[in-house]
């Protein structure tokens, strides 16, 4: 049986050990995924049908396989229970080549094949809004950061001032969080 210095000299051990592993996994997901993006697409475009006055419509640009999207699913999910009854429609285009697909709570977007200019969106989760007369009123991230909550969200604001009578015009947008690359 090992001495009681012994048994803490261990645990000690596996302690900092584990400690060293967990840095080092959060030191590979900032690494691949927490970083700073531009987000311009002045090419965006609604495809036809959809393009034109009508509705506020929100179109959600998501890659299965990125680990962001865990962060504003939930919060995507609380938009569409806020804004679908007010009007706005929701849309999803999902990154080219990848598998997968939305979870079950978030079947409602009506899936889009491609948007003109979504080729060269810089990452993903992202969003573009476009307002009643077709504009594009915004596109880029949910809200900065490592997490996506209406606490921290760009869209409210944006949705709110749409539905309201007043024009938006946010293109440009810098933020720091959790994205993956799209191309």
């Amino acid at each position: 049986m090992p001495s009681p210095k012994r048994k803490t000299l261990l645990v000690l051990l596996l302690g900092i050990l584990g400690l060293a592993v967990l840095a080092a996994g959060y030191d590979w997901y900032r690494g691949r995924y927490q970083r700073t993006v531009l987000f311009d697409a002045p090419e965006l475009r609604l495809p036809p049908g959809l393009e034109g006055p009508g509705p506020i419509r929100l179109v959600h640009f998501h890659d299965p396989a990125c680990p962001c999207n865990v962060g504003n699913q939930q919060h995507l999910a609380e938009l569409v229970e806020r804004y679908a009854p007010l009007g706005v429609t929701f849309h999803a285009v999902q990154r080219p080549g990848s598998r997968g697909g939305l979870p079950p709570a978030l079947a409602v977007l009506q899936p889009l094949a491609a948007l003109p200019g979504s080729e060269e969106l810089p990452g993903s989760p992202a969003l573009a809004i476009w307002d009643r007369q077709g504009r594009l009123a915004y596109f880029g991230p949910y809200s900065e950061g490592a997490t996506c909550t209406s606490a921290n969200s760009f869209v409210e604001p944006v949705l709110d001032a749409l539905l309201a009578g007043r024009p938006v015009r946010a293109g440009g947008t810098l933020a720091e969080g959790c994205f993956c690359a799209w191309r």
